[in-house]
């Protein structure tokens, strides 16, 4: 017995060649159809633990979070992230005890991330993210590197505070697309 997801018309039989093409042709549309559906960046607003933060990610998030020394001291990096269209998109929180020391951390984070991915060439320039500290100032990072397998990866990210919190937005992809990025970083809001 063959069992269809549709009923064909009348005087049409499932039985014999002509039936199993009508079938074939059918299911192929179907699954074009359904394909056609689903988008490979497929926004979602996203919210924090950590902070009053609210951003979009293209994908279902990840949630994941561990102890890192930081200013002296041990703290929470709290990260949300996916991967989506060959790309990986992550929001990470860090709390410092000494606001004080923000942008000197931030520096130092922005570094790390050059260095692990082995920049070879990198532009900064100022960004505005709705509810961050202006001191120190948002800042928007791009750049060319490697990853560790040796192929070319190209990153942007975004880096500020609010107060003792710390944040790194980025995305990790072959090539980052303009509407990629724009929409990445243009839906980032501190509450």
């Amino acid at each position: 017995m063959t069992h269809f997801f549709f009923r064909l018309p009348l005087g049409l039989s499932a039985q014999g060649p002509r039936g199993f093409t009508l079938s074939l042709v059918a299911f192929s549309a179907l699954a074009l159809l359904l394909s056609a559906c689903s988008p490979a960046l497929n926004w979602r607003l996203v919210r924090t633990e950590a902070a009053s933060l609210t951003f979009l990610l293209p994908c279902k998030p990840d949630r994941a979070s561990k102890m890192v020394p930081l200013g002296g001291q041990a703290s929470t990096l709290s990260m949300v992230g996916c991967e989506a269209d060959g790309a990986m998109f992550a929001l990470a929180v860090a709390d410092t005890a000494v606001p004080a020391q923000a942008a000197e951390l931030l520096t130092q984070w922005q570094s790390l991330t050059l260095t692990h991915m082995r920049a070879s060439a990198h532009t900064q320039s100022p960004f505005l993210v709705t509810g961050a500290s202006s001191s120190p100032s948002p800042v928007r990072v791009q750049a060319q590197g490697q990853q560790a397998d040796g192929r070319a990866v190209q990153s942007q990210a975004v880096y500020f505070a609010r107060g003792s919190q710390l944040f790194q937005a980025v995305i990790y992809a072959p090539k980052v697309s303009a509407e990629m990025a724009d929409t990445f970083f243009g839906g980032i809001k501190l509450e």
